[in-house]
This record gives structure tokens, C-alpha cells and sequence, in this order.
């Protein structure tokens, strides 16, 4: 490899590298203080530069939030998707959904959190139509665990499954607004415990 290769490699993944730095502190503020009254420049103190450097690596804020999203849901179906693939019975892979849910938590709660908060105002710009396609896909897929659990004998037929799914996804994804990587207990505990709480109510053995 050339030297002026082996350079422009280098700067290419410090830059990467930057940007991913970039992108963190940007979700840890709009987490924190909503998307809509963050400012670039408020991005860029948090970041410790300039408010004109920022835009050497994105174009915009809404680009900024756009990739963070991206990333986080990208990072959660491939996931989903692994467990759907396995061939797990329907207990099973509802265990392997709620571990996976609060593991993508713990690599992604600023995201998660923005999620909760802006996607229904994000939505309506085209920009994040697929916000819209996630949230239908995602209920599609629960919906359908839950129901081939009912079918299998495993969940209780008394139990509306469209609620189950509602309790579900609300327990789960808003523990985002107080889990903590450095809290005492991980994400795959948490997990863990909460299946044990929840399983037992809509199990039929």
C-alpha cells in the first residue's frame, strides 16, 4: 500500500470516527432537550466546536436526527429479524424479542427516547416516511407473535392480544427514559426479570 493511500485511509477513519463521536452528542441532546428546541450551534458547544465546523460533517440538524434514527432502527430489526429467523416456538421468541428490545435500549436510549418524542412530528415530513413504516411493521410483527401463541396453546386466549401488545411495547421501550448502561442492573437482567413478571400472567402453564 502506497503512503498517500495509507493517508487518505487514515483520514477517512478519523473522520468516520468523528462523525460517530458527532452523532452521539447530538442524540444525548436532542434526548435531552427535544429536537425541535435544539439548535446546531447548541449541538456543537456540547460537541466542544465551533457552530460552522459541524456542518463539515453534516449538511443540517434534520440530517443529523435522521441518521440517528436510521442507525437505531437498522440496528433493531436486524436484531428482531435474527430472532423471527431462528424457528424459536412462539414463548421463545417472544423471551428473544424482550431481550433484544432492551439491549437495543442500552446501545441506543438517546435514539430510543427521540423516537418516542419527535417520530409522530418527524413523520409528517417525507423525509421520515419510513418512521411511519417501522411503527406498522413493528406492530405487525408482535401482533403476530402473540397470535401464533394463542394458536400454539402458550398464551392465554382470554387475553386480548392486541392489548398484550400495547402493554408490551409501552413497558418496554419507555424504560428508555430511566435505564442506565451504568446502572445495577444490565439490560440483559432487566430483561431477565421483566419476562419472569410478565410471563406468568399470560401463559397458560
Amino acid at each position: 500500500m502506497s503512503p498517500r493511500r495509507r493517508d487518505s485511509e487514515s483520514t477517512a477513519a478519523a473522520r468516520a470516527e468523528r462523525r460517530a463521536e458527532l452523532l452521539a452528542t447530538a442524540a444525548e441532546v436532542f434526548a435531552s432537550r427535544g429536537y425541535a428546541s435544539t439548535t446546531v450551534r447548541e449541538v456543537a458547544d456540547a460537541a466542544g466546536m465551533l457552530g460552522g465546523s459541524l456542518y463539515y460533517h453534516f449538511d443540517s440538524k434534520e440530517s443529523m436526527v435522521d441518521e440517528v434514527l436510521s442507525v437505531f432502527l437498522t440496528d433493531m430489526w436486524a436484531a428482531y429479524d435474527a430472532v423471527i429467523a431462528s424457528g424459536l416456538d412462539a414463548r421463545d421468541t417472544f423471551r428473544a424479542l424482550i431481550a433484544e428490545s432492551f439491549r437495543t435500549i442500552d446501545r441506543h436510549r438517546p435514539a430510543v427516547v427521540i423516537y418516542q418524542n419527535e417520530s409522530k412530528h418527524l413523520a409528517t415530513n417525507p423525509r421520515f416516511a419510513y418512521l411511519t413504516d417501522s411503527q406498522r411493521r413493528f406492530r405487525a410483527m408482535w401482533l403476530s407473535v402473540l397470535d401464533r401463541g394463542v394458536m400454539e396453546g402458550v398464551f392465554r386466549a382470554d387475553l386480548d392480544t392486541g392489548l398484550i401488545y400495547r402493554f408490551t411495547r409501552d413497558t418496554v421501550w419507555l424504560a428508555a427514559s430511566w435505564y442506565r448502561s451504568d446502572g445495577r442492573l444490565s439490560a440483559d437482567e432487566i430483561a431477565r426479570q421483566y419476562m419472569a413478571m410478565v410471563l406468568d400472567g399470560i401463559v397458560t402453564t
